[in-house]
């Protein structure tokens, strides 16, 4: 089982499919909290997700900008004032 926070183009997940297989396991499954399928490039899906989200920057629940927003107990959209203070503030 492969776990991931985020699928959005594939790529990452798609590495690790191939990384995985030159161990043969006898299967492969994914798994991610959400899932912007609107920006998958690859030709591979999660086996199972929890939300297919828009195609919209998103943080909270550990999903960070500049190490900012993690700590949040959701996940939400960032506006554009919130990610300016996250770069100004020192």
């Amino acid at each position: 089982m492969i776990l991931d926070d985020i699928f959005d183009t594939g790529n990452t997940m798609a590495g690790l499919y191939e990384a995985v297989q030159d161990f043969q396991p006898a299967s492969i499954r994914s798994a991610v909290l959400l899932w912007k399928s609107d920006r998958t490039t690859v030709d591979l899906e999660p086996d199972y997700f929890c939300f297919r989200i828009p195609d919209e920057f998103v943080v909270g629940y550990g999903l960070d900008f500049n190490d900012e927003f993690r700590h949040l107990p959701c996940i939400g959209i960032p506006d554009e004032e919130d990610l300016s203070q996250a770069v100004t503030e020192p």
